[in-house]
């Protein structure tokens, strides 16, 4: 981990009293600045750019941190920021959480920080005023040429990642697809310093992977999901031939034997499942069905006289499986218990269950018949924004109500 200057930490250290930051936070202050110049070092980012700022904070939120642990880093951030650039702030960064300030401190805070953005207020926090901060002696403060084709960075994204969502539905790719394609885009971006897309091209995919495969170990699936992801960017949304990526450092496959469950195996985790988990379990483990695919089992799905069952899979692909006779019973028993459920939803009058791209408009009735609801519902109704009305889901994948 970088270690911050003995001169800027001295500096930093006067902001913080003469903000009235708690002498507790202190140290969480000085860490989240560390963490920022690491950040920056690691990414090849100069601390004196705002974009740079944007991209750290989405790391944390990336990282999962909290939402009061994201406020005090922006908070942090913006006090080195008016060490640096005293006559430009930052941004209009709230400081942390009222339950961090406790008692006084949190006027006193709360005042420091509105005078801080206040464009009218010419003392910065050491008390005298914002002229006379001295540029800190950081190894990391680089001058940038911005007429050197290196400095063409921080552009603007935002209709790129709004073509690539169009293209994902224009395509029929499931929402996963496109959030994971979204989440390699970013990565790529932040890899690239955000550089303008026209400027891209396969070399910077080729730097990206090998960085994937050099700095962070990835493994080879990642790797190549990553490329995946690159390889739809630019021929569907950059609009440009991708042609080949020569010379990348591959993530090496490791080659592995799987762990396969023996029948009395799979029976003791039966005998600890309740209805209808168990069923679920069933399913997949006698038909061979992924998670998803059980779960998106409607009543039509289902074909008792013939004992098939028909699979809508991943990439709109349809399939035909024979069921087990051993859960044709147990099947048959689900349906039965839905008909209540069926009946009594209908009482309430609602809007029915959730249909797949534009069925619901082609038979509007068909939300509300019995052959369309889902094989394992949602155990309570779901909201709909914007209407007011209630449909029914399918049981969510992590099973809460287990």
């Amino acid at each position: 981990m970088l270690s911050i200057p003995s001169s800027l930490q001295e500096q930093f250290a006067v902001c913080l009293r003469n903000k009235k930051v708690p002498n507790r936070a202190h140290a969480s202050y000085k860490k989240w600045l560390r963490f920022y110049l690491d950040f920056c070092l690691k990414y090849h980012f100069t601390p004196n750019q705002k974009e740079s700022f944007t991209h750290f904070l989405g790391k944390l939120h990336e990282k999962k941190q909290t939402k009061s642990d994201q406020q005090q880093a922006s908070h942090a951030i913006s006090l080195y920021y008016e060490l640096i650039q005293p006559t430009e702030p930052l941004c209009d960064i709230p400081p942390p959480p009222k339950a961090d300030l406790p008692g006084k401190m949190v006027k006193a805070s709360t005042s420091a920080s509105a005078a801080s953005t206040d464009p009218t207020n010419t003392t910065n926090c050491v008390g005298t005023t914002r002229k006379t901060y001295p540029q800190p002696s950081s190894p990391l403060t680089v001058s940038v040429n911005i007429n050197e084709p290196s400095a063409r960075t921080n552009a603007s994204w935002k209709a790129e990642y709004a073509g690539l969502e169009d293209e994902i539905k224009l395509r029929h790719y499931s929402p996963k697809t496109l959030k994971t394609y979204r989440h390699w885009m970013r990565k790529f971006q932040t890899f690239t310093k955000s550089k303008p897309p026209e400027l891209l091209s396969p070399a910077d995919v080729k730097g990206f992977l090998t960085f994937l495969a050099v700095k962070k170990n990835v493994s080879a699936s990642t790797q190549n999901q990553a490329f995946n992801a690159l390889l739809f960017f630019f021929r569907h949304v950059l609009h440009k031939e991708f042609g080949k990526v020569e010379g990348v450092v591959r993530a090496k496959r490791k080659p592995y034997i799987p762990v396969v469950l023996s029948r009395e195996e799979i029976e003791e985790i039966l005998a600890y499942l309740v209805p209808p988990y168990d069923l679920v379990v069933k399913l997949l483990y006698g038909c061979g069905l992924r998670l998803v695919e059980c779960l998106n089992l409607r009543i039509h799905c289902l074909n008792f006289d013939a004992g098939i069952v028909t699979v809508h899979g991943k990439g709109k692909k349809v399939r035909t499986v024979p069921l087990p006779e051993t859960i044709l019973l147990d099947l048959r028993a689900q349906v039965n218990s839905l008909k209540d459920l069926h009946q009594r939803d209908l009482d309430r009058k609602y809007a029915g269950v959730f249909l797949m791209d534009a069925l619901e408009k082609k038979y509007p009735n068909a939300a509300r018949e019995f052959i369309w609801q889902w094989l394992f519902p949602a155990k309570s109704l779901t909201l709909v924004p914007g209407t007011g009305e209630y449909c029914r889901s399918y049981l969510h994948l992590k099973f809460p109500d287990f």
